[in-house]
């Protein structure tokens, strides 16, 4: 028996079933605390916020005695979720692949920008940034896969965004996030974005040295067809995939479309813009 294949298979079996569930494999063993019954017993100690999969309290008696005893807290990409899936990550290298929804987020003409201003006022914009975005993302139920630059890039799984519809979580996310950065008015944003969003099969999964850095990561040719449509995208718009439209189920109303030519990709991609109001 291959060993090294069975630990790649139960690894790929478990972060599928979290990814797409929220939980682990039926039958898996689980710590005590980890069980599902466990979640009308944590939604009762105080108190918010709480993680929204498992409900234990990150704040208040509650979350002390949830960082003391079981070591929990909140989690780097989302801290709206509990540190379990980056523990599940140590306990359970790999990682599978499955159909998600990435978001880029970029601003725009950020050379230019930062040479107007000093290094100190234009690191306090990128903190604000990264601040607000970041904080959009978690509200949709996303998780932060980085944050470098003038960029942020976020990715949607179905386990934890509503009705699984990672899609048009990503979409109201982009459209939150030109809201916020004060696109749509009629004065000039204070962060000029331009945000790309798509839908494909990809592997996530954890990367780095078992036991000292291990990090999750995004990988896979539709990771850069996002980064590609968010290359496209002029201020104050979503450029949207069309198979980030399809799975959205929001239509194409309002949008333009748009048949783009992509750097490494042979084929036209077909695309909707959305353009902030």
């Amino acid at each position: 028996m291959n060993h090294n294949h069975s630990r790649d298979s139960y690894a790929e079996a478990v972060w599928r079933s979290y990814l797409t569930r929220g939980r682990l494999p039926e039958g898996d063993k689980l710590p005590w605390y980890e069980n599902r019954s466990m979640r009308a017993l944590a939604r009762r100690l105080p108190s918010d916020p709480r993680c929204q999969i498992c409900y234990y309290p990150f704040s208040g008696l509650g979350g002390k005695l949830a960082r003391t005893l079981l070591h929990l807290q909140s989690s780097k990409m989302n801290p709206r979720l509990c540190n379990i899936c980056e523990r599940f990550a140590e306990n359970h290298p790999g990682g599978t692949e499955l159909e998600l929804s990435l978001l880029f987020a970029d601003i725009r003409g950020s050379t230019p920008l930062a040479a107007t201003m000093s290094a100190y006022d234009y690191s306090r914009l990128i903190d604000r940034f990264y601040q607000v975005t970041s904080n959009i993302i978690y509200e949709h139920g996303g998780l932060v896969e980085k944050l470098v630059g003038d960029e942020v890039v976020a990715f949607f799984v179905p386990a934890f965004t509503s009705n699984q519809n990672h899609a048009r979580a990503a979409i109201l996310t982009g459209q939150a996030i030109l809201a916020a950065t004060g696109h749509g008015r009629d004065r000039q944003p204070w962060a000029p974005l331009g945000v790309g969003v798509h839908t494909g099969e990809a592997f996530v999964g954890s990367v780095g040295e078992p036991g000292k850095n291990i990090d999750i990561t995004v990988l896979g040719d539709n990771v850069n067809v996002a980064a590609r449509l968010v290359g496209q995208a002029q201020q104050g718009e979503i450029v949207i995939s069309g198979s980030a439209l399809e799975f959205s189920g929001t239509g194409s109303s309002g949008l333009q479309f748009r048949s783009l030519s992509l750097k490494g990709i042979d084929d036209p991609v077909d695309a909707w813009v959305y353009h902030a109001a």
